[in-house]
């Protein structure tokens, strides 16, 4: 959360970064749906969006293809290796077609 900025940033020489609030709701998220796949579709409103994580699976793409109107990347990131230049590959892939499509 806003800790990154404190953190990741400094290390990355990254600026501070927008944070996302999560929605704190009553409601569980369908089953098989990430708890933050809703709130980081909200937070991405109208626009395209990547999100990269390592609990990501086939259910929040579902999820996300139904519910955001914009293109969006949810990529996941494998928890015993970390993000990898193969990770970031991809998503400068899309992003490059993503530009190319515009």
């Amino acid at each position: 959360m806003a800790e990154a900025n404190e953190v990741v940033a400094p290390r990355l020489d990254l600026p501070a970064l927008s944070v996302v609030d999560w929605i704190d709701g009553d409601e569980e998220p369908p089953r098989g749906v990430h708890w933050k796949t809703e709130s980081l579709a909200r937070w991405a409103a109208d626009c395209p969006f990547v999100w990269l994580d390592d609990e990501i699976t086939d259910a929040d793409r579902r999820w996300v293809a139904a519910h955001h109107p914009q293109p969006a990347l949810l990529h996941r990131v494998d928890p015993h290796v970390g993000l990898t230049d193969i990770d970031l590959t991809t998503v400068r892939q899309w992003l490059d077609h993503r530009d190319e499509a515009a």
